[in-house]
């Protein structure tokens, strides 16, 4: 095993094989050189969920059983290879739920061992960002880029491959859990994102929502404005009142939208380097439009990934295990999955 490590650090061609269980997508995928997708298959679980109106662990983590060699057979199918022209395989790790990430953790550590290949342990986080190399394959370090999802709300300044610095975050609810929540309220089915953004179109902003602050420059809060759209929701049905669920919707994408893209691009201007999303609420295209239309006025270069790369998949997991192999990292078969967990860990 040591000899094909220091064999593939001076490989011209590297493939790595990924696998992503962090929530509710099983994925698999084969990457080559960290740039070029040969393979990509998800196994969304959206509608196992949407009974429930949000991610159920216990039912995610079973989906994941029963779909973990099937995601990984058709990747390698569909990527024209064998096992044998795998080079190192690559596995999401951490943040997510735990469950989840067990059962992924679990299927490579079992794979590797038998396939005798090397395992590369991935941050979920820093496999989002990773996802705009393959959509930009001439972006490079440094940039900065905010990732945004159901479970995460970073600002990341990226400095090398595999070095990161946070430079702000959520103090509370993430921008897709939000979202979701606010769907909620507002009798719409889950995922909560793509429903507000599809009524948001119809609707005026004309509520008044407020910008609530967190505590550093560049953190965000949205507890507040949550509260706000409960407050505006709980009224009416008091007073029997009908609410104009389009301009609430286009008030709340509005808020978030502004929220994110001004600390985004003020953050690239003040550090003088390109500006990046990633995510599933990347997929907004009033979110991309506004951030960039703000990054144009600073003279900052926009990137965010194809949306098939926004939410999760493995293509980007096994994009920034190239990176983490080529600098040296494995996991043996003690690896374990943590539920939380910082781009700096």
């Amino acid at each position: 095993m040591r000899r094909k490590a220091e064999a593939l650090r001076d490989k011209v061609s590297v493939r790595i094989l990924a696998l992503e269980t962090s929530c509710d997508e099983t994925a698999a995928a084969v990457v080559e050189n960290g740039r070029k997708v040969l393979s990509s298959v998800i196994f969304s679980q959206a509608d196992l969920h949407a009974l429930y109106g949000g991610v159920v662990p216990e039912i995610a983590s079973r989906a994941h059983v029963d779909a973990c060699d099937r995601v990984i057979d058709q990747a390698l199918r569909e990527a024209a290879l064998s096992i044998r022209d795998i080079d190192a395989c690559a596995v999401t790790y951490g943040a997510g739920l735990v469950g989840a990430l067990l059962t992924g953790v679990s299927c490579m550590k079992g794979f590797c061992y038998t396939a005798r290949l090397p395992l590369v342990p991935v941050n979920h986080i820093e496999g989002h960002v990773s996802a705009n190399y393959l959509s930009h394959p001439s972006l490079t370090p440094p940039f900065l880029c905010l990732v945004v999802s159901g479970g995460h709300s970073h600002l990341v300044r990226v400095n090398d491959y595999g070095d990161y610095a946070l430079l702000g975050q959520t103090v509370d609810d993430a921008a897709g859990e939000v979202f979701d929540k606010a769907a909620r309220l507002l009798g719409l089915p889950y995922p909560g994102g793509p429903e507000i953004s599809r009524l948001s179109e119809k609707g005026n902003p004309t509520y008044a929502l407020p910008d609530p602050h967190a505590g550093g420059e560049f953190d965000v809060s949205f507890s507040g404005l949550k509260t706000a759209v409960i407050n505006i929701v709980n009224s009416a049905k008091m007073k029997g009142e009908e609410i104009n669920k389009e301009d609430l919707a286009a008030s709340f994408e509005r808020r978030v939208v502004g929220i994110l893209s001004v600390r985004l691009a003020d953050a690239a201007a003040r550090h003088n380097v390109p500006a990046a999303l990633c995510g599933g609420v990347a997929m907004n295209r009033v979110l991309r439009n506004r951030t960039g239309e703000l990054c144009a006025k600073k003279n900052i270069t926009f990137y965010c990934p194809s949306d098939s790369l926004c939410g999760d998949n493995a293509a980007m997991i096994g994009c920034q295990g190239y990176y983490e192999y080529r600098a040296g990292v494995r996991a043996g078969m003690d690896l374990n999955a943590y539920a939380t967990m910082d781009v700096s860990d």
